[in-house]
């Protein structure tokens, strides 16, 4: 059986930015390298990590596309389900995050806002479908 383990962020400053996801969001802290070039957030089942710019580039030798605040953010995004939408978007501004949306209720019933954290990754903040 295949079971979904991290998805992982190669970032400018693997403590800053788990940092900002403490701060933001409440996530704790399960792990990180003592160099501070990879560390772990317990946000579930799925753990969301983080890895220094440096170690992507030793895994992907033909290179990647680096997030940035300043362009477009790409075409994935995570989804963090709360009851109050509109307080974790608040919270998340408070730490440094960048207003995408405001809080919307589909028709389907669910709110769903849009930020933007410290590295220009897309975060969906949405009630859980109903």
């Amino acid at each position: 059986m295949i079971q979904f383990a991290y998805t992982i962020l190669y970032v400018r400053d693997v403590a800053a930015s788990i940092r900002f996801y403490e701060q933001a969001f409440g996530f704790q802290q399960k792990f990180i390298s003592p160099e501070n070039d990879y560390g772990e957030l317990i946000s579930g089942t799925t753990s969301l990590a983080f890895a220094a710019l440096t170690l992507g580039q030793q895994n992907l030798e033909d290179g990647f596309q680096v997030s940035d605040p300043a362009h477009k953010p790409f075409g994935i995004e995570l989804a963090f389900a709360t009851a109050d939408v509109a307080a974790t978007v608040a919270q998340a501004l408070e730490y440094g995050a960048t207003l995408i949306s405001e809080p919307k209720v589909k028709p389907w019933g669910q709110t769903v806002a849009y930020v933007r954290d410290i590295d220009g990754f897309l975060i969906e903040i949405c009630t859980p479908v109903q």
